[in-house]
C-alpha cells in the first residue's frame, strides 16, 4: 500500500469539565489520523496557555513525561518564562507541545509527520505561540525520531538536546510550512514518485494546460480592475491605504498619471495574449514582472475561493500532476524578483539608479518611468491598447 497524502484526515478531541479550574491552564487534545476512513495513527497537542494558568510550570509538570521535560526548561518554578527561552523567541507566550506520535508503515514518513504537524499548528495557535517538539534523544517519547525530522522540516529550531522549537512569530516557518504542503500536493499528482523521470532528469512542468487557464483568468479580472480604476482616477494620484489594484502596487507609483496607468493595464493584456497564444511566457519589462507577480496571487486565491468558477475554466483541458503549482510559478517565471524590493519601507529610494544599493546589486528599470522600457525584444509598438 502506498502512502497517500490526499486520503489522509485529522480529527480532533478535546475534553473539558464545565467546572474544572485545571483546564484553564491546560487543553489537551487528541489528533486522530485517518485514512478514508480507517484510524492509522494518532498524536497529542498540548496547549499550554501562560496567560489563563495560575502556574504553567507546575500545571505542565504535573501532567509528567515530554511536558514535564519542557517545563523545566521553558519555565521557572515560579512560572514566569526562562531567560534561555525569552532570548529564543520573539514573543514569548503560550506553547504548544506536540508529541505521542503514533503511526505505522507506509505512513511514517517525516513529510506527511511535518503535513500533520502542521494542520495542527493552524488550528490550535495564532503569532503568539512557540510551538514545541521533541528531540530523537528523548527516552521514552513515542515518536519522537519522527516528530524531530518532521519540526526541522518545518523550521523548528533547537532548543536543547530534548526540545526543538517554532516560533509562530517569524515568517520562516510559515514558509517552510507552504514547501511541506507543495511537496505533498505534489506527490500526491504524482501518485508517490518524485518529480524527476527515471534517469534524474526534471519533467516538471510548471505552465500547464489548466495552470496558465486559470492564470489568464486572473490576469484578466486584474486588466478589466486596472481599465476601471485608470478611468476613475485620470491624473488623480493614489491615496495611502487605498483599496483596488493600484493602491496595491508600491507606493512609488501612487502619483503616476493616467497615461502610466493605461499602460500598466495593457501589461495584464499582454501576458494574457501571451498566454493565449501559447507562446513563452516571460515579463518583457518590470510593469510586466508586477502584473505577473499579481496574477499568479490572484490565480492562486482563485484556486483556493473559487473552485467551482476554476473547474468551468479547466473543463476539458489534460490534468498534469504539476497543475497549480503557484510556488514553482513564483519560482521560475521571473529571472529576479527586484520588483517586490519596491514594497519594502526600509529600502525606500531603491528605486532610484544613482543610490549605492540599487547600482550594488544591478537593479534596472525600477523606477516607475522605467516600468515600460524592454528588458530585451520590444512588443509591437502598434498593437494598441485594449480600450481607447
Amino acid at each position: 500500500m502506498k502512502a497517500d497524502p490526499a486520503k489522509l484526515s485529522l480529527e480532533f478531541h478535546h475534553a473539558h469539565r464545565l467546572l474544572d479550574p485545571s483546564g484553564q491552564g491546560i487543553q489537551t487534545w487528541h489528533v486522530r489520523i485517518v485514512a478514508d476512513t480507517e484510524t492509522i495513527g494518532s498524536l497529542r497537542a498540548t496547549r499550554g496557555l501562560y496567560w489563563k494558568s495560575g502556574n504553567l510550570h507546575d500545571r505542565m509538570a504535573d501532567e509528567q513525561d515530554f511536558l514535564a521535560v519542557a517545563s523545566g526548561q521553558l519555565l521557572n518554578p515560579d512560572g514566569s518564562f526562562t531567560d534561555k527561552f525569552e532570548d529564543f523567541i520573539e514573543m514569548p507566550g503560550s506553547v504548544l507541545v506536540i508529541d505521542q506520535l503514533e503511526l505505522p508503515a507506509p505512513w511514517d514518513d517525516p513529510l506527511i509527520v511535518a503535513g500533520v504537524a502542521t494542520n495542527v499548528i493552524d488550528r490550535l495557535t495564532d503569532n503568539y505561540f512557540a510551538v514545541v517538539f521533541p528531540r530523537a534523544t528523548v527516552p521514552g517519547c513515542v515518536g519522537a525520531a519522527l516528530l524531530d525530522e518532521a519540526a526541522a522540516l518545518l523550521s523548528a529550531e533547537p532548543f536543547s538536546d530534548e526540545l526543538r522549537i517554532i516560533d509562530n512569530a517569524l515568517a520562516a516557518p510559515e514558509q517552510a510550512a507552504h514547501q511541506v504542503r507543495e511537496r505533498l500536493r505534489l506527490r500526491t499528482r504524482c501518485s508517490g514518485a518524485e518529480p524527476w523521470n527515471e534517469d534524474g532528469e526534471d519533467d516538471y512542468e510548471v505552465l500547464t494546460p489548466r495552470t496558465a487557464a486559470v492564470l489568464r483568468l486572473a490576469l484578466k479580472e486584474l486588466s478589466d480592475e486596472a481599465w476601471q480604476e485608470a478611468v476613475a482616477l485620470g491624473d488623480e494620484p493614489v491615496r495611502r491605504g487605498a483599496d483596488g489594484l493600484f493602491g496595491a502596487l508600491p507606493p512609488v507609483t501612487f502619483r503616476q498619471d493616467h497615461v502610466w496607468r493605461r499602460q500598466m493595464a495593457r501589461t495584464f493584456d499582454d501576458l494574457g495574449d501571451d498566454l493565449a497564444a501559447g507562446t513563452e511566457l516571460e515579463p518583457r519589462c518590470t510593469g510586466e514582472e508586477m502584473a505577473l507577480h499579481l496574477g499568479i496571487a490572484r490565480a492562486k486565491a482563485l484556486e483556493r475561493n473559487r473552485p467551482r468558477l476554476v473547474r468551468e475554466v479547466v473543463a476539458g483541458l489534460p490534468e498534469h500532476r504539476s497543475d497549480f503549482d503557484w510556488f514553482a510559478c513564483s519560482s521560475d517565471l521571473f529571472q529576479d524578483h527586484d520588483v517586490l524590493m519596491l514594497f519594502d519601507a526600509a529600502l525606500d529610494g531603491i528605486e532610484d539608479s544613482g543610490s549605492d544599493v540599487n547600482q550594488a546589486l544591478g537593479m534596472v528599470n525600477l523606477a516607475p518611468l522605467d516600468w515600460f522600457t524592454p528588458f530585451g525584444p520590444a512588443r509591437d509598438p502598434d498593437r494598441g491598447f485594449r480600450n481607447p
